[in-house]
């Protein structure tokens, strides 16, 4: 009989997220476990949860509540809560559900082994630490799969505190990984066949490792990961609007490596709604800034995001929103009603009536759509850069990304999954790009 039990990880939310899942599957492989896609041969289920959408804690509780037959029929299967929600909720999960055996915060998961002999034993864990140590200085070396695309988390934490926020409170303080430990990490991710690797950070921008020659920038990492031969390409997100430094601008504009894509959050084109929102930017600021950048790479796709209904937002709040989108002419953008986080300084203030809020973000969604499909549109018979990444839904079909990040399928043999070809696109639809290769 085999010694190997099974792992089910369920991600919710952010890029960062999958990343931890990853590093958690490969901490909890010291203790035999091995992953799985069906959540029914499961011996251990978690869920790595994400809190900034809205209602993220009673989302959890009600994908708990459908566990509970599982967890009836198979008594000796051990379920788990990690990420921003197990943080910002702690004991009380296992409180609500007694079912759950662990409970880990997304700066303590290096513990995991530990965590589960305890559980093993019989007693519950729980460890919502913000702890000295370093997690990766304890997390085993990375040995998942190699997929062409993967993520690198080099910096975690936010200490901007917008006013509807829970990152400062769930992921703690900005803490920058050092740069060689990176370096080492992103080469060895390489020689297992990745081609391209995205930066991970709650405000990746800024990013300050020190290094042993002094405190190294974003821009400084993007340019030591060029150096590395056999990755193809690189991208960072999230960023904020104040930590677009001048060497990062100039970098889009100079570094071959760094796609033509920037996901850049504004959230709102009210200078007064911005300041109740504690951004540090104005809209005049934020279109200078994409003026600056745009000067350095012309053809960038810019994406961001969008929170419509803040408290205290009035139609003329709304109507500055929509004139900044008209002006900056998004590729892609994300955009949300506003909900409050529950010890988050906008939860405390009266918020606008939700019949006005969903309005508001009809039609903001609306001009964004409109902007997005013009943005595929515009792409029909022009050449670029597609890395393959796995086949397509047909036969003889691959599917990949753009170099500005547009979903592309095209005829193409599956040796080339995970090179990079030239393609030329020939039609738009919805959410991808149709194209053939040169």
């Amino acid at each position: 009989m085999s010694d190997v039990k099974k792992l089910f990880i369920k991600t919710y939310g952010c890029q960062m997220n999958v990343y931890d899942s990853e590093r958690m599957a490969e901490a909890l492989g010291a203790k035999g476990y091995d992953t799985t896609t069906e959540m029914d041969e499961a011996d251990m289920i978690l869920l790595n949860t994400c809190h900034i959408r809205e209602k993220a804690a009673e989302k959890l509780y009600s994908d708990l509540g459908r566990m509970k037959p599982l967890k009836e029929d198979k008594p000796d299967l051990k379920i788990g809560v990690a990420g921003c929600v197990a943080q910002a909720e702690g004991g009380e999960i296992m409180r609500r559900q007694p079912m759950v055996d662990l409970v880990v915060g997304p700066q303590t998961y290096h513990r995991l082994p530990a965590m589960m002999d305890q559980v093993d034993q019989g007693v519950p864990a729980l460890d919502t630490d913000f702890p000295e140590e370093d997690k990766f200085d304890h997390l085993p070396k990375r040995v998942t799969k190699a997929r062409p695309s993967a993520f690198l988390t080099v910096q975690e934490g936010c200490d901007k505190f917008c006013a509807f926020c829970v990152v400062p409170y769930t992921r703690g303080a900005e803490v920058s990984r050092p740069p060689e430990r990176l370096l080492a990490e992103a080469r060895a991710l390489v020689e297992r066949g990745v081609r391209e690797i995205t930066l991970l950070g709650q405000n990746v921008n800024a990013y300050h490792g020190e290094g042993p020659d002094g405190t190294w920038s974003l821009a400084r990492l993007i340019w030591a990961l060029d150096e590395i031969e056999g990755l193809a390409r690189i991208r960072f997100t999230t960023s904020h609007p104040n930590d677009m430094d001048d060497d990062l601008i100039a970098a889009h504009g100079t570094c071959a490596k760094l796609m033509p894509y920037l996901h850049l959050p504004v959230q709102s084109g009210s200078d007064t709604i911005l300041k109740a929102m504690n951004r540090k930017h104005t809209g005049a600021s934020y279109i200078a800034l994409i003026e600056r950048i745009r000067a350095a790479r012309p053809d960038l796709a810019l994406s961001g995001d969008f929170i419509v209904g803040f408290p205290g937002e009035t139609e003329q709040d709304f109507e500055d929103t929509m004139e900044l989108v008209r002006q900056v002419n998004y590729a892609q953008a994300y955009s949300f009603k506003y909900s409050a986080r529950p010890g988050t300084p906008a939860a405390e203030k009266d918020p606008v009536s939700d019949d006005v809020a969903t309005a508001r973000l009809h039609k903001l969604q609306a001009l964004l759509t409109e902007q997005q499909k013009a943005a595929q549109e515009n792409m029909v018979g022009r050449e670029v850069g597609v890395l393959f990444e796995k086949e397509g839904r047909h036969g003889g079909q691959l599917v990949g990304k753009s170099d500005y990040l547009h979903a592309v399928h095209c005829d193409a043999p599956v040796e080339m999954i995970g090179t990079v070809q030239r393609v030329r696109i020939e039609a738009s639809a919805s959410n991808s790009l149709k194209g053939v290769l040169i």
